[in-house]
């Protein structure tokens, strides 16, 4: 089966970027996913529509899922296993639970499907680039396998080894994900309460040990009134819980992660689920009678740096 046929299940906000990627990288793309809508300006791309997992299956040789929860992950790995075999390799870019990816790779090993995870971490705007980075682990020769493929979706990509831990390193990332973005609306209130122009203080912090990359790029959606970080509610939740769940597995008497888990709970029941997850600052702002604005950032961010060739890091 030739490695050039790549099938990719899920195009969401991420997949449809994903997709984008490896259709300029020149390989034939077959997809699939539950809102056939999603497709249309996929197809002017040179994208092929699969009707089902079964004709996905068999037209690919290398199968990618990109989907919003666990949940959805496990059911469609499991819808499309019987139609995979020893050519084909799985590859899981969803932000996943550990123990979930562990079992599936061992129900796809009695089959002699080959897997790898790989979720990728580091902006929307860079996956829409392809300088987004990757998290790899699982077999080095699926690892190996997969780089032509891994290097046309992103840049810096980084192999962890045994599979589970990139599923981990990326959840603990977007935990301290969370955490900058609470605390980066504690502090631009209080320079606000303070009477510091907003624009300054956004500076300040950026050129101090206080930066982050959180602050870099939602920061400005913050000022900008916007809060389009096209990241939402439900997936802060699901991730934040998914660290919660490790915390519990290795008994760690963690504080901050119960207390942060419920902020956004609050924020989920007040805004809805597909509220972008930047919206939780307005409730802070609603507290304190006070909007969060300057002059001069962007509604939207944008990654303005040309694709580079994917490189592994290497450790």
């Amino acid at each position: 089966m030739n490695e050039s046929n790549v099938g990719l299940i899920g195009l969401g906000n991420v997949g449809s970027k994903i997709a984008k990627n490896l259709l300029k990288g020149n390989f034939k793309l077959n997809v699939h996913d539950l809102d056939k809508d999603k497709f249309i300006s996929l197809k002017r791309r040179g994208a092929i529509w699969c009707n089902s997992l079964k004709t996905l299956a068999k037209q690919s040789s290398i199968i990618i899922t990109s989907l919003p929860s666990p949940k959805s992950a496990n059911k469609v790995i499991k819808d499309i296993m019987p139609f995979l075999n020893k050519k084909h390799l799985w590859i899981e870019m969803s932000t996943t639970d550990e123990n979930d990816m562990k079992e599936l790779s061992k129900l796809c090993f009695k089959k002699k499907i080959e897997t790898l995870e790989a979720p990728l971490t580091g902006g929307v705007h860079r996956a829409e680039t392809g300088n987004i980075a990757i998290l790899a682990a699982g077999k080095r020769k699926n690892f190996n396998r997969a780089f032509p493929v891994l290097s046309e979706i992103g840049y810096e990509i980084l192999y962890c080894g045994k599979m589970g831990n990139a599923s981990t390193l990326k959840v603990v990332s977007n935990f301290l994900a969370s955490i900058h973005l609470l605390s980066l609306g504690d502090a631009l209130m209080v320079c606000k309460k303070y009477g510091l122009d907003l624009k300054t203080a956004y500076h300040g912090i950026k050129i101090s040990s206080g930066n982050s990359f959180v602050h870099e790029t939602e920061s400005q959606l913050i000022l900008n009134g916007s809060y389009d970080v096209g990241f939402t509610m439900d997936l802060v939740c699901k991730d934040v819980g998914l660290f919660e769940k490790l915390t519990k597995k290795f008994q760690i008497p963690a504080k901050i992660s119960n207390l942060m888990f419920s902020i956004f709970q609050n924020g989920r029941k007040i805004y809805g689920d597909r509220a972008l997850s930047t919206s939780i600052v307005k409730i802070l702002e609603e507290e304190c009678k006070e909007n969060l604005r300057a002059r001069g950032f962007p509604a939207n961010l944008q990654d303005n740096e040309i694709k580079k060739n994917g490189k592994e890091i290497i450790i």
